[in-house]
């Protein structure tokens, strides 16, 4: 356990984690406080990051589980003590991390006698499992258990679908929250015009991010939300067909890059892939989604292509843009068919 001395600056607002711990693998606990705030503004901000911590923040979940010998659902299998549905509880309560956009496979294969546990899960290297003791199922028979699952990141309570079912294949209630718990609290001092507030939180997480990881995230995501407020004066709001349609802001993709595209049929750029060019893995994964896999399959997009990929944002694009000037506008001139 961790514990500070709480300071209060009544020059500038700062922040602090006075209290942090580790229950077990699966609980972390940390406490931190923002001041000086303003008569009201606690509540703001507390109430605000209190829903982004529970919403906003995204986790890795097993949501299917495949295997053909499974006739469905409820029935049992010779062997196992636990139902398919006993175990299919069981793999919703594992907990991962990861970066991964999107989803990803995985597989269990054993064989018993003997217990089934998280560690016995074969994931790819960018999925890890935060606590390889936790309990899957039981074999009392030397049989092969043999499944393969499905992972995916995203965010918020997936209930499984009744038309959601296939042969052999069966989903997998998905709680994407990180944060177990969260709560504000509020210190007032002072007196009359001069009354200050601080502003306390406490924020539980699975052990997939640390409280500190979870607090950086829902800032971020909370900033993101309101991006779009900053940039009023330069959209063009307009009715058409009874809708609201908002215009990008004044950015272009194809001005930007005007210099690569004037070069296009002189350069090889079908042999420059994206991975080539440090683009975060969110981006990559992004792109890669959407079939884009060369500098010529990128700049075959225009920016309202690039904006309709999933999770993508105008700032990914400006992002592109400032690698591709900076890494390959000076290679392209060297890469001649």
């Amino acid at each position: 356990m961790v514990r500070d001395k709480i300071t209060v600056s009544t020059r500038t607002l700062q922040w602090k984690c006075v209290e942090s711990r580790t229950d077990s693998k699966r609980l972390y606990y940390g406490r931190f406080i923002l001041s000086p705030l303003m008569k009201g503004q606690a509540d703001t901000i507390g109430i605000a990051m209190r829903r982004a911590l529970l919403g906003e923040i995204e986790g890795t979940c097993i949501t299917r589980a495949k295997s053909e010998k499974i006739p469905h659902e409820y029935c049992t299998i010779v062997g196992i003590q636990e139902s398919v549905h006993e175990i299919l509880m069981n793999l919703k309560e594992i907990i991962l991390r990861s970066n991964l956009y999107g989803t990803c496979d995985a597989s269990i294969c054993v064989k018993g006698p003997g217990y089934v546990t998280a560690q016995d899960i074969i994931s790819p290297p960018y999925v890890e499992i935060v606590d390889n003791t936790q309990y899957i199922a039981s074999l009392t028979d030397p049989i092969d258990f043999c499944i393969g699952l499905q992972i995916e990141r995203n965010r918020g309570y997936h209930i499984k679908s009744p038309n959601n079912f296939q042969d052999g294949s069966y989903p997998i209630d998905a709680v994407f929250m990180p944060v177990r718990n969260a709560n504000h609290s509020i210190h007032s001092y002072g007196n009359g015009n001069e009354k200050q507030e601080i502003l306390f939180l406490e924020i539980w997480t699975n052990g997939s991010l640390t409280p500190k990881e979870a607090l950086h995230e829902a800032s971020r995501n909370l900033i993101d939300l309101f991006i779009p407020f900053l940039h009023t004066e330069e959209q063009n709001f307009h009715l058409e067909d009874n809708q609201h349609k908002v215009t990008l802001p004044p950015f272009t993709f194809h001005e930007k890059l005007a210099k690569l595209r004037k070069n296009k049929k002189k350069i090889a750029l079908y042999d420059i892939f994206i991975d080539q060019s440090e683009l975060p893995p969110r981006i990559y994964n992004c792109l890669k989604r959407s079939n884009i896999y060369t500098l010529l399959d990128l700049l075959n997009n225009s920016q309202e292509d690039l904006m309709k990929i999933e999770h993508f944002r105008i700032e990914d694009v400006k992002k592109i843009v400032s690698i591709l000037e900076k890494q390959f506008a000076s290679d392209l001139q060297k890469k001649k068919f």
